[in-house]
């Protein structure tokens, strides 16, 4: 290092020490109260710098420190500080959650999580309030109406999990999971939502997972406007690239208009004309109800990300977890044969028909579903700000601006809400009486809760319901390893390195 470097380096950490004072005694002022006293510190806050270290620390080791504090804390909120951020509250009590989820205007994204986000999703619906977070909101529920997902159970589909089990038939070597799974989910919105061929190897996908991890970390690194002027290049690229097939996708719903205003209507003929004609739906209600076709790129790429990542992250996480519990294979097998003993049926790959299962015929299938989304959720904490003095239920009084923490991954594993076997894989807890049973939002909020409730939920749970027990029923999964997976830094939950497998098709 040269000393005109070295100069600058000290520089650089001269003034980072004092902008790291200044934000500290400025917000001295605003220490989180319940009851009139300070919030109580987690596990390792130190002074100054407060909790800053622990959130510049990989994710998978953030997510076992907010648990130690749930396991530590109870449901008792505690203070939350960072510097350079305004002053935060940790919380974990369902009651608490469920008053936030009903003032969802008190609560918002606000500008705290608006400026990490948007270079990435916009005005998208997660960054979107008031009218235009409703008539976001208004196009996703056009486009999941009971009509379209028939379609999607019935035809889409079907049609699209046959090609992955003939490629898993084909391979005689190690096969990634993640990415088949990935590309399940992104040619199913991709012709859905929006008419295109999508790939989960594409050049886009490749980019926004990238580009979902830079954003990921700017909620971990206050310093991130600094970091990224030096260590941002790819980021930036990255973002290009998303941004350009963002408005690739609304040229292509622009094209597919005018080409359908000259043509005739047709009837619906037969199962493939039924899933041309809605095919693209998603994006054609947002282009009739936003003006802005920038603004409806990146309604288009939120999305596409809930819409794709999610999914396909959890049948990951889902299949991680059956390979470590044969005996709950064995239990969706068995269901999957129930289903057919009354039509005298052994399936085989050449008649096994996912149709016939539904959250209704596999409750046990959905029930190992759920409680794989307890232990892996897919978006694993989420952070609001307070547009307005606001006190919780338990007591807590944030200030305006104050910063309110959730973490889902360490809300599901309360012994508290869960019970003694909260750590456990036990998917009989989602069942009584063999029927599929379901908790509160705010003690499961898997699929959030409140007005801003999950769109996508009656479509992953269709996903999900076809996908597992044909997997299931066709294949043996081996792992390569025996190694603890782990998650990669993204806004969602997505396997590091993928998961890699063996892979052999069952005799019949």
């Amino acid at each position: 290092m040269s000393l005109h470097e070295s100069i600058e380096v000290r520089h650089f950490f001269g003034v980072l020490l004092l902008a790291l004072l200044l934000f500290t005694f400025a917000n001295r002022s605003k220490v989180i109260r319940r009851n009139g006293k300070p919030l109580r510190n987690p596990p390792n806050t130190l002074p100054l710098v407060g909790n800053g270290i622990r959130f510049l620390e990989n994710r998978w080791k953030l997510f076992s420190w907010f648990d130690k504090c749930q396991r530590q804390f109870g449901y008792e909120t505690v203070a939350i500080s960072v510097p350079t951020l305004p002053p935060g509250a940790l919380i974990h009590d369902p009651r608490n959650l469920e008053y936030v989820f009903k003032h969802e205007g008190i609560f918002t994204k606000g500008n705290f999580v608006k400026r990490r986000s948007w270079d990435l999703f916009g005005s998208g619906i997660i960054n979107a309030d008031g009218e235009m977070w409703k008539t976001q909101r208004k196009a996703g529920l056009s486009f999941l109406n009971t009509a379209n997902l028939r379609v999607l159970t019935d035809i889409a589909l079907p049609n699209i999990l046959r090609e992955s089990t003939e490629y898993l038939q084909s391979k005689k070597d190690t096969v990634d999971l993640q990415h088949v799974f990935h590309e399940i989910t992104t040619q199913l919105m991709g012709k859905m939502a929006y008419n295109m061929e999508m790939h989960a190897d594409d050049e886009f996908s490749v980019s926004f997972d990238y580009a979902s991890g830079g954003t990921a970390e700017r909620f971990q690194n206050p310093l991130w406007p600094i970091t990224e002027i030096f260590m941002g290049a790819k980021l930036r690229h990255s973002m290009t690239i998303v941004k350009r097939f963002g408005r690739g996708i609304v040229a292509n719903a622009v094209r597919d208009r005018q080409l359908h205003e000259k043509q005739d209507s047709t009837v619906a003929g037969n199962g493939e004309s039924k899933l041309d004609q809605i095919s693209g739906s998603l994006i054609q209600s947002l282009l009739e109800a936003i003006p802005s076709e920038d603004t409806v790129a990146d309604a288009a790429l939120t999305y596409l990300s809930a819409g794709r990542d999610t999914t396909g992250q959890a049948l990951t996480w889902t299949f991680y977890t059956l390979m470590r519990h044969p005996s709950v294979v064995a239990n969706i097998r068995r269901e999957v044969e129930e289903q057919f003993a009354e039509k005298g049926i052994h399936p085989t790959p050449e008649d096994l028909d996912p149709t016939a299962f539904t959250p209704v015929t596999m409750p046990y299938t959905m029930a190992v579903f759920y409680e794989v989304l307890r232990l892996y959720p897919p978006i694993p904490f989420e952070i609001r700000q307070c547009m307005q003095d606001v006190a919780l239920p338990d007591g807590t009084f944030l200030p305006k601006d104050s910063v309110l923490i959730w973490c889902i991954w360490a809300m599901q594993r309360s012994k508290l809400t869960w019970g003694e076997d909260a750590d456990e894989f036990r998917p009989e807890r989602f069942l009584e009486n063999g029927r599929l049973t379901s908790r509160s939002t705010s003690e499961y909020p898997v699929f959030y809760g409140g007005t801003r409730t999950c769109l996508g939920k009656k479509m992953a749970e269709a996903i999900a319901v076809q996908v597992i027990p044909t997997m299931a029923w066709l294949f043996e999964f081996t792992p390569v390893d025996d190694k603890d997976r782990v998650s990669k830094t993204s806004l969602t939950l997505p396997m590091e390195g993928g998961l890699p497998v063996s892979v052999k098709a069952r005799a019949f």
